[in-house]
């Protein structure tokens, strides 16, 4: 039954040319790119990932950049747009954005995607002095990346600015040697970090392995500065100590001819595989965010190439200012659901092993499973939703979210099992995937709204036959059977399979019992109204957990379930209920 699954995302990535809309992402309306949000994986981080609409058919090839955040800086700051009366000054010093749009035009036979990399102490040297472990997160988090692009083998790049070169360096401390889809390491005013002996072995090796690979770093004086009657940086701290130690060791390795042109110092081997640019600064300026503004971002991708210093220059006049947008458009963060391990255990697998096991063994094994991110992938293909609902006082808001297209399930796309579960396991899920329970008003509305509405199917009560892992199993099988007769694939919305296991204000009066509603019938009726007769560990075959993202944009701006939940006014929008609730979770 599972044979029915198809793959929505990607039969739609083999139309070449046509505009297209890659899962997970979301079209921002502007230059026709499409974006996604990725946080807390690792914990600590966010990420957007940029890309255009179209260049994603079955012979395109995309250049996947990784681009490491300056310190102090966040996405939106970084991507850059026009700046309004009383706007921060941040958001017109990189433009980013518009410095990949100029790429776009010029680099025609890839397709340029940008991860921006952000972390919540806006640094990543502090980022990783406080995390353990760090070479392997940043390997997991670029490795999860990759991912949504595997169909195309991405090529990689290493960029960052400022603080951003730590990004770098740690990629770099995760690996023996450099993997060999990185074709471009780029220091944008950020190798304060470098080490002869710890990264120059690597980096040499790395750029004698394929005339392909290219190493640009871009530094400014600032050793002459002085700021606030203060040396800006150490004798041996900034990047202009530092990149002068990194051109002398590769040096040792590779022939780099010096020339001067245009107020900057030049460094360039054979082929133009290698490329350092040096600023002087005999009047101590700070230039550390004009190297990025001055078309730094665009050198820093194009160095060593036929399109180098052509339609631009680099530290000359923003080529990229046609391009810059009067607003950023973010869209909400995706749900954090880990890469599922191919060989973790099929939904058969895994509801065989669990059937004996004591109920409280049983709900730990089903959240590490879950946790792990052994979910089948069309579930993390969120479906949007909109809705105009009214508060309180009768005042129309508009409502968009993010839901799951079916059921919780354990398993691959081709076999799995949806997983009844009690409301604890279920919300430490939801709290690790940045996700919330349905309210009761959201339940109809999704059913109102499904593609695939069945007829609900129950078995009556016999003994606790309801409540075995046996009963999940074979009801789970009744459903794909239901599935498979309306000619339905997975991935559409589908209603009328289960009941919620909802949020309710009833959960802060009695927080020992489940709450449960839904099950619509084909008029729209629930079989269940709003019950929480159930004590909280109670499970049988009917209960479902289906997830929306916890971020939802509210009459255009992002809020979060919790917040509107517990608003005395704007509460009646996600539910119908007479108050307002601070526990909107279980505990």
């Amino acid at each position: 039954m599972k044979g029915l699954i198809i793959a929505a995302a990607l039969s739609s990535i083999t139309t070449a040319g046509l505009a297209q809309t890659l899962p997970g992402f979301r079209p921002s309306g502007l230059y026709d790119e499409q974006q996604m949000v990725i946080e807390n994986s690792p914990p600590g981080t966010r990420i957007l990932i940029n890309a255009p609409l179209q260049g994603f058919g079955e012979d395109d090839r995309v250049m996947l950049i990784m681009y490491a955040l300056p310190n102090g800086n966040t996405i939106e700051q970084t991507f850059g747009k026009r700046l309004n009366d009383g706007d921060d000054w941040h958001y017109d010093i990189q433009h980013i954005g518009a410095q990949t749009r100029f790429l776009r035009k010029v680099i025609t036979d890839r397709t340029v995607v940008v991860a921006y990399l952000e972390n919540d102490l806006k640094s990543w040297p502090a980022w990783s002095a406080a995390t353990p472990e760090y070479p392997v997160k940043v390997r997991r988090m670029v490795e999860d990346i990759k991912s949504l692009f595997a169909p195309w083998d991405p090529e990689l790049v290493l960029n960052g600015h400022s603080g951003g070169g730590r990004f770098i360096f740690n990629f770099l401390d995760a690996y023996e040697q450099i993997p060999v889809n990185v074709v471009r390491i780029a220091f944008l005013d950020s190798n304060y970090g470098w080490e002869d002996e710890r990264y120059g072995p690597k980096i040499v090796s790395w750029l004698r392995s394929g005339k392909n690979r290219h190493l640009c770093t871009l530094a400014y004086n600032d050793s002459v500065v002085i700021y606030n009657g203060k040396p800006l940086v150490s004798p041996e701290g900034g990047t202009w100590y530092r990149s002068g130690k990194m051109r002398d060791y590769l040096s040792a390795s590779f022939r780099l001819k010096r020339r001067e042109r245009d107020s900057l110092v030049w460094y360039r081997s054979p082929g133009r595989q290698i490329e350092f640019i040096f600023k002087p600064n005999p009047e101590g300026k700070i230039y550390h965010t004009r190297q990025v503004e001055y078309n730094g971002f665009i050198h820093s991708i194009l160095s060593g190439t036929r399109h180098e210093q052509r339609g631009y220059r680099y530290f000359g006049g923003r080529a990229y200012s046609k391009l810059i947008a009067d607003t950023i458009v973010v869209p909400v963060r995706r749900l954090n659901i880990p890469l599922r391990d191919p060989p973790a255990e099929t939904g058969p697998e895994f509801m065989k092993r669990i059937s004996d096991l004591p109920l409280e063994e049983r709900e730990m094994e089903i959240f590490h499973a879950a946790a792990s991110g052994n979910i089948p992938r069309f579930l993390r293909e969120t479906i949007t939703l909109q809705a105009v609902f009214n508060d309180l006082h009768g005042n129309p808001h508009t409502l968009e979210y993010e839901v799951m297209p079916d059921y919780l399930a354990i398993g691959s796309d081709d076999d799995f099992c949806r997983i009844p579960m009690n409301p604890r396991t279920a919300q430490r899920l939801a709290d690790l995937f940045g996700a919330s329970l349905l309210t009761a008003k959201l339940s109809d509305h999704i059913w109102s709204e499904a593609e695939v509405r069945l007829e609900p199917f129950f078995y009556k009560p016999v003994g606790n036959a309801n409540e075995l892992v046996t009963k999940f199993v074979e009801h789970d099988a009744q459903i794909e059977k239901q599935l498979a007769e309306a000619g339905a694939t997975h991935g559409l919305l589908v209603a009328s399979i289960k009941k919620d296991v909802i949020i309710s204000s009833r959960i802060a009066d009695r927080p020992d019992r489940v709450v449960i509603y839904g099950w619509h019938r084909p008029d729209g009726s629930p079989i269940q109204p709003v019950y929480s007769g159930h004590v909280w560990w109670y499970v049988d075959y009917s209960h479902g957990i289906r997830f929306m993202n916890r971020q939802v944009i509210l009459d255009g701006k992002k809020a979060d379930v919790r917040d509107i939940l517990a608003d005395p006014v704007l509460f009646r929008v996600l539910t119908d209920e007479d108050s307002p609730s601070d526990v909107s979770f279980y505990f």
